[in-house]
């Protein structure tokens, strides 16, 4: 089959492109490589567009007919949507509705959505389940809560098929050295950390040592980005068999904890993390991790990395073979 992958250019949509190309399948990546790197395209066609653009839009669908839409294209940093929500809304709404409208001119029924555990918000009640009410806290998570909805009323008024997959923290890199972890800026913990280790980027912060958690830091949910291309994987051969629309946790079920994840960086580097101790940021739950198990009994997803270590293992391997961690 043939998937138009919008943003895979990037990081999780890189690895899926590699896994679909692996299970035999075309993707086709649309991105205008704002945030994503033209040399991580290497499965297949590269169409150079923005979400924004139909007529970008309509000539990548024209030339490529795809079967399927798998849509990670977004901005994602958390604290730039508080600073500025417009531009969280343009890209991450109107550009979904963009493609939406793209895929109906051209007959394309069914997509899966990169979503969040940002849709949650902070819940009253661990492990976080599909079930649990969505409050988002950041209109970075209120526009991928937006997505969802607008791709329910399209199911409803237009015979749209969907799958949505909130995502925990992504995380590690493929174990086979291809791809790995760009952003610019770099906000991502282990990253961060890694570059800390190596001396390749500043102390690490750890914000907040006084939590109701075991050892007193934040507690998250990491989940490998392979086990993560794996679940679009079966999310649209779901969907391509036939299967119900629907949203799914993707998450391993385990928290580790910011001290928990220095000590990782440590054992797989060899080196300690320079680390500075700082205050709770404003607005940061003490724990969050999630139940996936409605992933597991609907698609057969079952993470193969469940263990901090060897998550971070693939990560450092990456890092300590290329450039700097933090290098965009």
């Amino acid at each position: 089959m043939k998937a138009l992958v919008t943003g895979g250019a990037g990081y999780i949509g890189s690895h899926t492109c590699k896994m679909l190309a692996r299970a035999g399948h075309t993707p086709i990546v649309f991105d205008n490589l704002s945030t994503g790197h033209a040399d991580a395209v290497k499965w297949g066609p590269l169409c150079i567009g923005d979400l924004l653009d139909a007529t970008a839009l309509d000539a990548a669908f024209e030339e490529h007919r795809p079967d399927i839409v798998i849509h990670f294209a977004a901005l994602a940093y958390v604290g730039v949507s508080m600073q500025d929500p417009a531009s969280y809304y343009r890209v991450n709404v109107d550009g979904t509705q963009s493609l939406l409208d793209a895929m109906r001119r051209h007959d394309v029924s069914r997509i899966v959505l990169s979503s969040s555990c940002a849709t949650y918000g902070i819940p009253a009640v661990l492990p976080i389940t599909e079930d649990t009410p969505q409050h988002p806290v950041n209109p970075y998570g209120f526009t991928k809560l937006v997505t969802e909805r607008m791709a329910a009323d399209y199911a409803r008024a237009y015979g749209l098929r969907w799958i949505a997959l909130r995502y925990f923290n992504a995380a590690g890199t493929d174990p086979e050295g291809e791809l790995g972890e760009r952003h610019d800026p770099e906000t991502h913990a282990i990253p961060l950390a890694i570059a800390a280790a190596l001396g390749t980027g500043s102390a690490f912060n750890v914000m907040g040592t006084d939590y109701p958690t075991p050892d007193g830091s934040a507690v998250r949910d990491y989940v490998h980005v392979n086990d993560l291309a794996d679940a679009h994987l079966r999310a649209m051969t779901h969907l391509l068999q036939g299967g119900d629309s629907g949203a799914f946790n993707l998450a391993t079920g385990r928290g580790t904890s910011v001290l928990e994840l220095l000590d990782a960086v440590h054992a797989a580097t060899g080196k300690r993390v320079n680390a500075t101790l700082a205050k709770r940021r404003a607005g940061d739950p003490p724990a969050l991790y999630a139940q996936a198990e409605k992933a597991q009994r609907v698609l057969g997803w079952k993470p193969q990395y469940t263990d901090i270590g060897p998550i971070v293992g693939t990560a450092a391997k990456w890092f300590i073979e290329t450039a700097s961690p933090v290098d965009a």
